[in-house]
């Protein structure tokens, strides 16, 4: 009779504890939200983009790349093909993309795109080009030399590390050197599913260059996007499930310092920082259910949320776009140049709008 008194209660332990871990996550991801929409004016989807932009970025006074058909193991896939790097002039009436040729030794037919980022070289004015890249479901980083006259990518090298294994985006600081956020800290699937489950902040931002790797922030509960401020003092990290960007300082050692954290109020992903103005420009899933379920009756939607002065002591986090699903699909990136607004998503369209600022 002790023994099934013993058993009974340590089930009803569990079963209480699954309870609260289930409504927690539930709050994490943000179930409950209800968007209005929020439009902007002359909004139309790219033409050529069915499979997703899940990261874009801009070329100073030059064309926005888009890293498209990144496949994850728990997210609807629409295309089978190999994923692509597009270019698009965001000046151009037309908005025609164009792939991106791959030139050397690189294996494009497992090619998986995911998070990018662009490099100049003062030296020579080189520009390079980062791509984080998921064959077989592995975790890499792809260096590129963007060949502009030819339209193409020069394959350079590729970065293989131990601490980089669920790498999501990227920032590159030189022309073999950056930072990267790693999304979880298992590489198994069911263990990944365990560390938001019980609300583990292990994941990590990592330092790479060819003389040094290492870890130098960490404490997230999931970190997506990673961006560098304009005067390359600062690092901004999309702390996912906490709903916060934290802002870290760069140290001379590389060593990133804790600064601040900004309430967002949304699962933010990638971040696009204004050269200009500095300002951070988010792609943010409102409701983190409905990106796992993906049901077409009911599905995600998209929100793109911009922060001013993230540096002062009153930040101005504001809404500029929202949509319940109807017309974008889990918005994951927003990119803005010459008063237009890019939106890529995970695995769906592209989206391009007039701003009003």
């Amino acid at each position: 009779m002790g023994k099934l008194a013993v058993l009974s209660l340590s089930v009803a332990a569990l079963a209480v504890l699954i309870g609260e871990r289930l409504i927690t996550l539930r709050h994490l991801s943000l179930y409950y939200r209800e968007l209005t929409q929020n439009y902007l004016p002359n909004c139309h989807h790219i033409e050529g983009i069915e499979c997703g932009a899940e990261d874009t970025t801009i070329l100073e006074n030059g064309p926005a790349f888009l890293s498209t058909c990144v496949k994850h193991p728990d997210l609807p896939s629409y295309s089978d093909d190999p994923g692509k790097i597009y270019t698009l002039n965001l000046m151009d009436s037309k908005m025609k993309i164009k792939a991106l040729n791959i030139k050397g030794d690189f294996d494009k037919d497992s090619f998986n795109p995911h998070g990018i980022s662009l490099y100049t070289d003062d030296k020579d004015g080189a520009v390079y080009l980062f791509v984080v890249n998921h064959p077989q479901g592995n975790s890499q980083v792809e260096i590129f030399r963007f060949v502009e006259d030819e339209n193409a990518l020069q394959y350079i090298k590729t970065i293989k590390h131990e601490l980089l294994h669920n790498v999501n985006d990227i920032v590159a600081v030189g022309t073999e050197s950056f930072y990267a956020t790693n999304d979880h800290y298992f590489t198994n699937g069911i263990l990944k599913f365990v560390e938001p489950f019980l609300s583990l902040s292990w994941c990590d931002v990592v330092y790479y260059s060819p003389q040094t790797v290492q870890v130098v922030a960490g404490g997230f509960l999931i970190s997506n996007g990673i961006n560098i401020s304009p005067d390359k003092r600062h690092l901004y990290v999309s702390d996912f499930l906490k709903h916060k960007i934290v802002v870290l300082e760069i140290q001379k050692n590389t060593v990133l310092s804790h600064v601040k954290e900004v309430d967002v109020g949304s699962l933010c992903d990638n971040i696009e920082v204004d050269r200009e103005s500095g300002d951070l420009w988010l792609g943010c899933h409102p409701n983190g259910l409905k990106c796992v379920f993906h049901d077409p009756n009911d599905p995600p939607g998209s929100e793109v949320i911009r922060i001013e002065n993230i540096l002062s002591e009153k930040p101005r986090v504001t809404q500029v776009y929202s949509d319940d699903g109807s017309v974008i699909i889990a918005s994951s990136v927003a990119t803005q140049y010459g008063g237009k607004l890019l939106i890529g998503t995970v695995y769906q369209k592209a989206l391009i709008c007039d701003l009003k600022l």
